[in-house]
């Protein structure tokens, strides 16, 4: 993952771009499977740019087998204030035994008579 932010940011400074801020989101479920894939890498990328980059950038994105999917859109204005990240995705299956070993309560009635009543 590192070799492939590393690699894409070079990519930027060496077209006279400038990377402003990378945000890591981490691994994400998808909302479809793509190649068989259901979770994925999320990286948010800030760049300043000359105009004919963002064309580079997009046939580089085709072209590496590692981007499933990728958007290049243009940003104008401040850079939005960097949010804490998300929890990280924990799947099901791994949540749903912390379920089951919760107590549970349980009422007891007691049918027989005291020892006093039963003389």
């Amino acid at each position: 993952r590192v070799e492939l932010i590393n690699r894409f940011s070079n990519l930027v400074k060496e077209n006279n771009g400038e990377v402003e801020r990378v945000d890591e989101w981490g691994k994400r479920r998808l909302a479809y499977a793509i190649e068989y894939k259901t979770e994925g890498y999320y990286v948010l990328m800030y760049i300043q740019a000359p105009a004919d980059l963002p064309r580079e950038l997009e046939r580089n994105f085709q072209i590496n087998d590692n981007v499933l999917r990728y958007l290049v859109v243009r940003y104008e204005g401040e850079l939005p204030a960097k949010r804490e990240p998300l929890k990280p995705y924990v799947a099901r299956e791994a949540a749903a035994p912390a379920a089951e070993e919760a107590p549970v309560a349980v009422e007891v009635v007691d049918d027989e008579k005291p020892e006093s009543e039963a003389e």
